[in-house]
């Protein structure tokens, strides 16, 4: 293998390809597009298109694509060749400006949330040159914008490139406001860690539940789950490790910054984080990370699971957002530094945050919310879905003393002494990591830790830049026409964590006394995806998203529509899939053991009346009851899917129904299906077991 200093973004037409393979001039155009904002020249764009194209093609490329983020949830993708006829029967390998800015798909089979006609089909990608286009598979892909003919967003790209800006322009104005007039511009940077299971291939093709659902819908627990803690951090095994190794290889040709991988929790379940970038570029490489992973288990004889809950009694999978703020003068603004307490500039963007936060706390519940997510979110192995801060002791201490008007001291860094010889001393960390907060400061950024592991984190960080740009505005406004700046910014910050300081919580979120202590303190707590959905339209979240120009208010409609309707169809599935299970595999079973049962009692009686059949005649009584029960139970189930025709005229209805009824039966028929795998040979039992599947790696 190639050295990985050479290896790394071999496959990406980065920086350093661009100043090797283009003009000076055309290069500084293109730097100033993607570091101001400036728009793009189309003769530069054609020199730039020529430029990728040959280098595309050597690297084995035949064909292009604009590679965009629609509102599926997954990234979608139409691949056009480079030939072109040269009029004597052959053809020349081409690829113009105009095909790099601009791309046609077809809109109409995306989800448009009621924004247009089905027959309204012309949809267009745009080129984003902030994010590099890179080689994958024989295609060039060249990350794009999606909007409509008319102008509406249909993707995520956009509006968070959008709400990048919004926090940019009012974090500058705040830094020149306190005297950092060389600060031109702010990036937002994250960095997302990655859950996921592997499991046997041979498995997965005999569980359509995981095939059609991403998780098991039916499954007992096997007799070891998780209880030892022996996976977490434990040696990676073989089979795993080549994985990895090979993923690692993948993701850094295509410049991903691929850092650290280990066993998580649960049997089976493993972890990738890579170092932070540019949240716009972070999420691009996420959702890029998300397919090479999938692909990179097909190699190796097994299937990447990246459903929140793919199996029931075990942790199910999360994403953990690191979010921060950095100048273009390469000053972090969530580094406290030494003195926090004389940091008045930090202390001024955390007051931000912490309003924008507690204010908008609905926005980011909603930015979590999935039908997979909604397994974990206050489950003890995610945060609860009552949105709170963690600032640890330090800072939590800091924030009380400015609240309360008292002297605060510092601890300072505390020496840890390890009371063996050969061990090191060393410096103990301002705070401890509270794992049970969703939004907990970890040192220089906070950890949004509520995502779920499939969701794509534009959503998160969008509500993330224009809260934060909001209350960031309305600081400017504040403290624009102030006599005396420093007191004015001093009185700002207690005010502020004054008046939201009900949104920090520094202790137990997974303790039952939080749930009261929320209430009391007014935090929501939205416990699936319709009750948090049903906020996103309050008339304070439209505003905030209309006035800061990241959605129009028919585009805040589409996405509302859009998630309620994806939330029911995916019960609906989950559902029929259950249905097909029950029928088809799991009722023959269970009837031939019973079966089977039978025959061995009479072949026992006819032998000898001596001879006893107690084992096979409760087995039998048990099974029957429970059979009965199941086929009760599974016909309930199809009559709820057909009822819930009635409340599809309302988004908001017919989801709330697929939860709290639909979502309700299938739970009542799991279990009773669950308790009939623990009593039938397993000869019979259709499907492969828990034990197998998460052991069998």
């Amino acid at each position: 293998m190639a050295k990985v200093p050479e290896l790394f973004g071999s496959m990406v037409f980065n920086e350093q390809t661009m100043q090797e393979r283009l003009p000076k001039a055309t290069y500084k155009a293109l730097q100033k597009t993607i570091q101001n904002g400036e728009p793009l020249d189309l003769s530069v764009a054609n020199v730039v298109a020529n430029a990728m194209k040959d280098w595309a093609v050597e690297k084995g490329c035949t064909h292009y694509t604009h590679w965009f983020q629609p509102m599926t949830g997954v990234t979608a993708e139409k691949h056009d060749s480079f030939i072109s006829p040269n009029g004597d029967g052959q053809v020349i390998m081409e690829f113009s400006g105009k095909e790099l800015v601009k791309g046609e798909p077809d809109a109409s089979s995306f989800p448009s949330g009621g924004i247009r006609a089905t027959f309204e089909a012309r949809g267009y990608t745009t080129w984003d040159p902030t994010s590099y286009a890179f080689a994958k598979d024989g295609t060039l892909y060249i990350p794009t914008a999606f909007c409509s003919y008319t102008g509406e967003v249909l993707d995520k790209k956009t509006p968070l490139l959008r709400s990048m800006e919004r926090i940019s322009t009012e974090a500058v104005k705040i830094l020149q406001l306190l005297g950092n007039k060389d600060v031109t511009r702010v990036t937002t940077t994250v960095g997302p860690e990655q859950e996921y299971f592997l499991i046997d291939k041979d498995m997965y093709d005999l569980r359509e539940d995981i095939i059609y659902t991403g998780r098991t819908l039916f499954g007992a627990k096997a007799p070891k789950g998780q209880e030892l803690d022996d996976h977490y951090f434990g040696s990676i095994k073989t089979r795993v490790a080549a994985f990895m190794r090979d993923l690692d290889t993948e993701l850094w040709k295509l410049g991903i910054f691929a850092k650290t991988k280990h066993n998580e929790v649960a049997p089976s379940q493993h972890e990738l984080a890579p170092i932070f970038s540019t949240t716009n570029i972070a999420t691009d490489h996420n959702e890029l990370t998300m397919e090479v992973m999938k692909k990179t288990a097909e190699k190796h004889g097994l299937v990447c699971l990246l459903h929140e809950k793919p199996f029931a009694g075990v942790n199910g999978s999360g994403k953990h957002n690191n979010w921060s703020i950095s100048t273009n003068t390469g000053k972090n603004l969530l580094d406290p530094g030494k003195e926090p307490e004389k940091n008045t500039q930090f202390l001024l963007f955390l007051a931000a945050i912490v309003k924008a936060v507690h204010e908008y706390q609905d926005l980011l519940r909603i930015s979590v919310a999935s039908a997979g997510n909604d397994h974990r979110l206050g489950a003890n192995e995610a945060p609860p879905a009552i949105i709170s801060m963690y600032l640890g002791d330090e800072l939590g201490a800091l924030v009380d003393a400015i609240i309360n008007d008292k002297e605060y001291v510092s601890k300072g860094k505390v020496k840890m002494e390890t009371g063996v010889d050969v061990l090191p001393d060393f410096k103990k960390d301002n705070s401890d990591r509270n794992r049970t907060s969703p939004f907990a400061f970890t040192g220089n950024k906070f950890e949004f830790r509520a995502l779920g592991s499939s969701l794509n984190i534009a959503c998160p960080n969008i509500m993330l830049n224009t809260m934060v740009a909001e209350e960031l505005s309305e600081f400017y406004d504040e403290l624009k026409d102030s006599d005396d700046l420093e007191s004015s910014v001093k009185a700002l910050i207690k005010k502020t964590f004054t008046e939201h300081q009900n949104i920090i919580f520094n202790g137990n979120n997974y303790a039952e006394e939080w749930v009261a202590e929320a209430e009391k303190r007014g935090l929501l707590n939205l416990k699936s995806l319709p009750e948090a959905m049903a906020h996103y339209i309050d008339k304070k979240n439209i505003d905030l998203f209309v006035k800061n120009k990241i959605y129009s208010k028919d585009e805040i409609q589409a996405r509302y529509e859009i998630e309620l309707e994806n939330y029911a169809k995916e019960i609906n599935i989950e559902a029929l899939t259950m249905i097909d299970m029950a029928k088809k595999k799991i009722i023959p079973a269970v009837s031939a053991y019973v079966r089977e049962l039978t025959d061995t009692a009479l072949a026992k009686k006819a032998l000898s009346a001596e001879i006893p059949t107690s084992v096979e005649e409760e087995l039998i009584t048990s099974l029957s009851n429970k059979l009965v029960c199941f086929s009760k139970k599974t016909t309930e189930l199809e009559d709820a899917v057909i009822k819930a025709d009635e409340y599809s005229k309302d988004n908001l209805t017919y989801a709330t129904y697929f939860r709290e009824t639909v979502f309700a039966i299938m739970q009542e028929l799991r279990a009773v299906g669950d308790s009939m795998e623990t009593e039938t040979s397993a000869e019979y039992w259709p499907y492969p077991s828990y034990g197998e599947m998460l052991f069998g790696v």
